[in-house]
């Protein structure tokens, strides 16, 4: 019989007090102060078991040491025009807060493009916005509310899902892994609007692939969301593109104060600034180098959950792609 939560918990809490040096220094910016949901998390992602979340968790801290993960809030991608076009193609923000305080990302899964810039420059981009939800978004949510928040929302986009998006799946996995093996368990609900036929038939091949905690955390909600969304956040904390019903939205058509995925969006805007802050504070110790923020992203293992979904992903947008007459589809509503 496996431990109770408690238990385990607890054992975790004694092995990680024996991390010393720089993984104790990067595990304080991990757990921002709320050690025990941090090892919760790591917990659930290796279903409570304290030795292969201690694995997981110690792996994750030497990650961070390796590619220096603390300081990319203090890299930013420049030039502007670079940072601009990286934004435009990678499209994410936060559109609000649930009732509960959780914060809301929006994010543009079909008509992100993601071929505006090397594989380096979006990686850095999505730590980026990993490392600024945890050290600086979630513990404001916690201070205001008196209690951890640790967790946020995901509201995905599918509308504009096209078979072009076969060239994505090696860099969506790379992304997919990154999180997986650390930022574990960081997401409560994944809502999914807008799907095309396309994403319909390939969630039917995918879903059974998914682990069981994966699945009950995945809704895919009908038209753009709205009724379902209004049930647990406010219309003002809605993305832009599940506003009004029906589909097709573009990720572009809103005014930059309403487009969370705009750099003219408040969220951008701080996210900009408080890297050029950190920048700046870094560079009485070296200057800002052009060029983007290498990070190691490992290969997934061919077995594993997120090679196996590209895998099958791959092959379904094939079929797509050499069906009788599939290609030429309307895929953009049922």
């Amino acid at each position: 019989m496996g431990l109770v939560p408690e238990e385990a918990v607890k054992e975790l809490q004694a092995s990680m007090d024996k991390v010393e040096g720089p993984l104790q220094t990067t595990f304080r910016n991990v757990h921002q102060g709320y050690v025990t949901e941090t090892l919760m998390r790591f917990l659930k992602a290796r279903e409570w078991n304290p030795s292969k979340a201690h694995k997981m968790l110690v792996d994750c801290l030497n990650w961070r040491v390796q590619n220096d993960i603390d300081n990319i809030l203090s890299r930013p991608i420049i030039p502007p025009d670079l940072y601009r076009a990286v934004r435009d193609s990678q499209l994410i923000g936060l559109s609000g807060y649930s009732r509960e305080g959780l914060p809301v990302f929006a994010i543009g899964a079909g008509l992100s493009t993601l071929d505006k810039a090397s594989v380096h420059y979006y990686v850095q981009s999505h730590i980026q916005i990993n490392e600024y939800r945890d050290r600086v978004i979630l513990p404001d949510a916690s201070k205001k509310h008196g209690r951890p928040i640790t967790k946020c929302i995901k509201v995905l986009d599918m509308t504009g899902l096209k078979l072009s998006a076969l060239n994505q799946i090696k860099m969506l996995t790379i992304i997919s892994s990154i999180d997986d093996l650390n930022y574990p368990e960081k997401t409560e609900t994944y809502y999914i609007v807008n799907t095309p036929y396309i994403f319909s038939a390939c969630w039917k091949v995918v879903k059974p692939l998914l682990q069981e905690r994966t699945k009950r955390k995945v809704q895919v909600l009908p038209g753009c969301g709205r009724d379902e969304l209004l049930k647990i956040m406010d219309y003002s904390s809605l993305p832009h593109f599940c506003k009004k019903e029906g589909s097709g939205s573009s990720g572009h058509s809103e005014r930059g104060s309403e487009n969370c995925y705009s750099l003219d969006h408040p969220f951008h805007k701080q996210l900009y600034s408080y890297i050029n802050q950190q920048a700046r504070l870094r560079e009485s110790v070296e200057p800002i180098k052009q060029g983007s923020f290498h990070v190691d992203f490992p290969e997934p293992p061919a077995e594993g959950e997120a090679a196996a979904i590209a895998k099958t992903l791959e092959s379904e947008l094939h079929k797509f792609q050499n069906g009788n007459g599939i290609s030429d589809l309307k895929i953009n509503g049922d």
